[in-house]
């Protein structure tokens, strides 16, 4: 183990860590981790095949994964706690050929002050021939300031032969302004599966862009996007799947509209190739009224119902 800072970040950043990363006080983090708090390093470790260095040039770290790794977490979360914050870090993840990791990356914005705050992590994705990565993102605003929260994350994915991401990524409430843009190149054999939810209320207004492009034989994709707009906020999805070979394509945005709530889907399939099988799906509507009137059947009010509803729809 080697262990590069001590753990000390502030009481704010602590709460937001228990929702973003099932951080336990009690135990901390095992394994390699990386926390970073308004645009510093507030603590650092690295495990026996992962390590975790500090860019040179520019904010950020390197998270560097020893091939055939199985079964290890590295958590980077990022938390900003303070109004008038704008962090903007840029992180590179190298996994070794044969490993098999679960990368957790959550991200937290506290503004109670009068000036916007923001975090804008640009995450790049390498990985070697038959790795496979697991990769948890979770995005929450908390407190009362008039200042924007914003949270801008950029991420870049290239995968060799046979390699599998799986990207699992939660956005639950509490961000004025988001925007995530993905981009994904696969070489011959490699997946990438990407499950999003989002929920946006008051006027909140989230964005998400993907861009994957299959480039190798027998390539893949599969994206799914649920999303439920309440008050008067406003969602936007974009997706577009290139087929340069054969390969197979899925893209999916399944929205809820409650009250004044605004939803964009424009999913595109672009096909080069003559075996290339792609779909597109998007459904955007509002919660069915017998789905209602079966809960409030069983005692629940029709607020509860609701809420029970979405919370069924976006897990």
């Amino acid at each position: 183990m080697n262990d590069i800072m001590n753990v000390n970040f502030n009481s704010i950043t602590g709460e937001m860590l228990k929702v973003i990363s099932d951080y336990d006080p009690a135990t901390g983090f095992k394994g390699a981790y990386n926390i970073r708090e308004d645009t510093s390093c507030a603590g650092r470790q690295s495990s026996e095949n992962i390590t975790i260095n500090p860019k040179t040039d520019k904010p950020g770290i390197d998270i560097i994964v020893k091939p055939n790794t199985k079964g290890e977490t590295v958590f980077i979360p990022a938390c900003v706690t303070h109004t008038a914050v704008d962090d903007l870090v840029y992180n590179d993840f190298y996994i070794g050929e044969g490993a098999d990791v679960v990368i957790v990356a959550g991200c937290g914005v506290h503004n109670e002050g009068e000036e916007d705050a923001r975090h804008n992590g640009i995450h790049r994705f390498f990985l070697e021939p038959n790795s496979r990565v697991v990769y948890k993102e979770k995005h929450i605003g908390t407190g009362n300031g008039a200042g924007l929260k914003k949270i801008d994350p950029v991420t870049e994915c290239f995968m060799k032969e046979n390699s599998y991401l799986e990207m699992d990524t939660v956005q639950l409430g509490g961000v004025d302004k988001s925007t995530r843009t993905t981009s994904a190149e696969l070489g011959d054999n490699a997946k990438i599966v990407v499950r999003e939810r989002i929920m946006t209320d008051n006027a909140e207004e989230a964005v998400s862009k993907f861009h994957v492009k299959l480039n190798g034989a027998d390539s893949g994709v599969d994206l799914v996007s649920r999303s439920v707009a309440r008050g008067n906020s406003y969602q936007a999805f974009y997706s577009v799947v290139d087929g340069n070979n054969r390969c197979t394509g899925h893209s999916a945005c399944d929205a809820i509209i409650a009250e004044n709530g605004r939803v964009d889907a424009q999913p595109a399939l672009n096909a080069a190739n003559v075996d290339a099988a792609l779909i597109h799906e998007a459904a955007i509507g509002k919660i069915a009224g017998e789905q209602i009137l079966k809960l409030c059947s069983l005692g629940l009010t029709r607020e509860q119902a609701e809420e029970k509803i979405i919370e069924g729809f976006l897990k």
